[in-house]
């Protein structure tokens, strides 16, 4: 997909706010038990494709809103994903601005763990 050039300039402008972990990186901490939140922020339709496991859904258009019902606590480690990495990157910015402080945007998205191979599973938990 061709992304627009503004879209692409303030996803840029985000990642040099946020913090990126690698799909190596969110597979070891599933692996590690490490106690995180790990959120999907693509639609519905395209959770469908299958999702991480562990991961819950608050999609990218209703997260600010919907946040701080399903993760109360600032100090939780959050690390969302998109499809790409840019959705999230943008959610990521916008979180922190919140006040979460461990807030992470896992780089290259589902597609990049999908095509790595990694463990993906049919349903999502809300």
């Amino acid at each position: 997909m061709q992304h627009d050039p503004k879209f692409i300039q303030l996803v840029l402008e985000a990642k040099q706010r946020i913090h990126e972990v690698s799909i190596d990186e969110v597979l070891q901490m599933l692996k590690q038990h490490k106690h995180f939140v790990l959120v999907d922020v693509r639609e519905e339709h395209e959770c469908a494709q299958g999702v991480l496991p562990k991961a819950i859904h608050i999609c990218k258009g209703v997260l600010e809103r919907d946040v701080t019902q399903k993760i109360p606590d600032l100090e939780t480690e959050v690390v969302l994903y998109c499809g790409g990495g840019s959705r999230s990157a943008l959610a990521a910015d916008n979180l922190q601005k919140m006040g979460y402080r461990k807030v992470h945007s896992m780089s290259g998205g589902y597609r990049a763990w999908y095509q790595a191979g990694f463990p993906v599973e049919g349903e999502i938990t809300a």
